[in-house]
């Protein structure tokens, strides 16, 4: 039932919203907020375990599938669309699924969170494959669209990963890994796009991005296979060539422009003096990662 959900209770600071002062209202939202990133730290060991199968399904030729419903579903969208141009990833690569299809980012599909068979159709239409690893985001932890998703998953025999808002969740109990961050009640009772949506996105931002640092696409904090699709990523790249081999604005643009807009392979070749191909083919030997490219 949904007065058992942490996100479905009332904050006890906030009874009397409507009569807070702006200043007032704020002060305590803003607190609230505060306690998002500590109920996510408590997930660190799940989050870390989620990691280490996302890592392995990439290497195994997989996918990341985010699949949710509403907010949590656009939170899972916004996540894959932004892995192309940071980690020169292909849209294919990481893939969010939301209840309703892409016109529902921006509009609600009424009804679609409440199909099972609706997520089964989603999966199947992207051919989902044992190699690929499912994560189904919802802040109740009880949306069918999600529950389904995970249970065709499994079938399938792809991994399973669970986010919700509250603990004993049923999507959790569906999943490998669950990932249950416990906010506390919503400022605005049951609005689960605030701290829920945060903490979701925290999430998301860790499982991506973590798992991005596993296969090789970053070399010490710089996002190394970022693409170059417009005036600020161009100039980001040339940037990233200049801090990793203490080279000069000149050097970066020449060695990028040899390395066809790639700053990994303009690192690897300015560090080590290969050519283009034998850089290529070095990365190639070490798996992507620039580390082991330029120590060998």
């Amino acid at each position: 039932m949904l007065e058992n959900l942490t996100t479905e209770t009332r904050n006890e600071k906030t009874m009397n919203l409507d009569e807070m002062s702006i200043e007032e209202f704020l002060t305590v939202m803003n607190e609230e907020d505060a306690k998002v990133a500590a109920a996510v730290r408590n997930e660190i060991p799940n989050i870390s375990k989620a990691v280490e199968k996302i890592v392995t399904a990439f290497k195994s030729g997989g996918r990341l599938i985010y699949i949710g419903a509403g907010t949590s579903g656009r939170i899972g969208l916004l996540d894959a669309v932004e892995c192309p141009p940071t980690f020169g990833t292909s849209p294919e690569e990481v893939v969010g699924l939301i209840a309703g299809g892409e016109k529902a980012f921006i509009k609600a599909v009424e009804g679609a969170e409440d199909s099972e068979e609706l997520a089964i159709e989603d999966l199947k239409e992207i051919k989902l494959s044992k190699n690929d690893i499912v994560v189904g985001i919802a802040a109740s932890g009880r949306t069918p669209y999600v529950i389904g998703g995970l249970k065709y998953a499994k079938e399938i025999g792809a991994s399973t990963i669970a986010v919700s808002c509250n603990k004993g969740s049923k999507i959790g109990q569906e999943a490998e890994i669950a990932i249950e961050v416990v906010n506390g009640p919503e400022v605005l009772t049951g609005s689960t796009r605030l701290k829920a949506g945060t903490s979701q996105k925290l999430v998301c931002n860790m499982l991506s991005t973590a798992s991005m640092v596993g296969i090789g696409k970053v070399y010490g904090n710089l996002m190394v296979d970022v693409q170059s699709t417009n005036e600020k990523l161009v100039e980001r790249s040339k940037r990233i060539v200049m801090e990793a081999t203490s080279c000069t604005y000149e050097i970066a643009e020449e060695y990028l422009t040899k390395s066809d807009q790639s700053p990994k392979v303009a690192i690897v070749m300015i560090l080590t003096g290969f050519s283009y191909e034998q850089a290529i083919e070095q990365l190639k030997k070490s798996e992507g990662f620039v580390r082991k490219a330029i120590q060998k």
